[in-house]
């Protein structure tokens, strides 16, 4: 039988995901979401992936733009985190009150105090329910303060990892 959506929800909920965020620049806007997982696809070539829901606004940002950044949040990360899950939040001036800087070949923000960075550039996307999974090739690595921990999402919350 298949579980209900409240069933799986409260299964997967046990399996801890690290927490990034993803931003992209759009016709002079930054965008940004934060996903509770980025999964390693391959060393050979560097691929990565994340999933978006079809309906938010950054898919319909990367229907434009092709290349794209990551920010692994740090265990300091949680407001961040929160901040970009906001509904609502606007869409012009989401980066102003967070430090950042703009990665040289996607454009986009790379949040000061992650624990490491990624720019890609999309190899492609597929429709999977009610999200996208989109697969970017990694052009680029930065890796962080190496004291930095990282942020967890774990039932349903946000959990530093020192």
């Amino acid at each position: 039988m298949t579980p209900t959506p409240d069933e799986f929800r409260a299964a997967i909920s046990r399996l801890p995901d690290g927490v990034v965020v993803i931003s992209a620049h759009h016709q002079g806007i930054d965008h940004a979401m934060t996903a509770s997982t980025l999964t390693s696809v391959s060393l050979e070539p560097p691929l990565v992936l994340f999933c978006v829901h079809v309906d938010s606004r950054f898919r319909d940002v990367l229907d434009s733009v092709d290349r794209w950044a990551v920010s692994v949040l740090s265990d300091a990360g949680a407001p961040v985190a929160d901040w970009f899950a906001s509904p609502g939040r606007p869409v012009v001036g989401q980066l102003a009150h967070l430090p950042h800087r703009v990665g040289a070949f996607s454009g986009a923000a790379l949040l000061d105090g992650a624990s490491a960075w990624f720019e890609c550039e999309t190899s492609a996307v597929h429709r999977a329910g009610d999200h996208d999974i989109v697969v970017g090739a990694v052009v680029s690595v930065e890796v962080g303060d190496p004291g930095a921990g990282g942020l967890v999402h774990l039932r349903g919350r946000l959990r530093p990892v020192p």
